[in-house]
């Protein structure tokens, strides 16, 4: 299956000349989840920022459908179907559930009631200021409203910020179920590595703004001591043959 979304030789950060991700290459399919892991500080919210348009790259490129993206339009970007999910959520406390959906409707596109089928709690909550959700409603109601958007590519950056693990292990696998069903591409940023990994297809790990490891999730399932290995930074071959 041919990629989706590409990262060539990117180059993310904030100061010209000094980038936090260097050299960062990735491939997203449609239908299928990579988990982006690494140590804090490795540069995994710079990597989602940039592909969802919120920063401009430094060097290198994004393709979407083998276009370059818009550098820093995160408009231009949402339009292209390329979505963040933030790890602050950006949700409108003062608005209610329905409210917050409905601001993301698009013409044509998936409805509310379609978007509530994957988090069906929400449905009770309709009515509450997003402001009075739980944290783990809050955060069904943030990637609900990314889904209203229709996405392609679906970025999110750590689900489980502040979620206790029970709730993390509920919220995952729904995840999962969206990138199966809608075939969108998801890129995950989490903390929780090993739910994270039962329900990833793939996984990269950073470490000091580089990739140190690529491989499927299963095998690092299988054999954590190399995810550990590249956890410390240690440059792990991204072939499976070459353990």
């Amino acid at each position: 299956m041919s990629s989706l979304l590409e990262c060539r030789s990117l180059d993310a950060g904030y100061v010209k000349g000094r980038p936090v991700v260097r050299g960062f290459d990735l491939a997203l399919e449609p239908g299928r989840v990579t988990a982006l892991l690494g140590p804090n500080g490795a540069g995994k919210t710079t990597v989602l920022l940039t592909l969802g348009g919120l920063q401009p790259a430094l060097g290198g490129e994004v393709l979407l459908d083998g276009v370059a993206l818009p550098k820093g339009s995160a408009r231009a970007a949402a339009r292209k179907g390329v979505v963040l999910v933030p790890d602050d959520r950006a949700l409108f406390t003062g608005l209610t559930t329905r409210e917050n959906l409905a601001l993301c409707r698009r013409r044509g596109g998936t409805t509310i009631d379609q978007v509530l089928d994957f988090f069906p709690a929400l449905r009770k909550r309709i009515k509450v200021d997003a402001g009075k959700l739980s944290g783990g409603e809050q955060q069904m109601l943030a990637v609900s409203r990314a889904l209203m958007l229709d996405p392609r590519v679906l970025l999110i950056d750590e689900l489980s910020m502040g979620l206790a693990p029970v709730i993390v292990e509920e919220l995952l696998p729904i995840v999962r179920r969206v990138a199966t069903e809608t075939n969108a591409a998801v890129l995950l940023v989490e903390q929780h590595v090993r739910l994270a990994l039962t329900i990833a297809d793939d996984a990269v790990v950073l470490a000091h703004g580089a990739t140190v490891l690529s491989r499927s999730a299963a095998e690092l399932i299988a054999e954590p001591s190399i995810l550990e290995r590249a956890y410390l930074g240690e440059t792990v071959a991204v072939s499976a043959g070459e353990k």
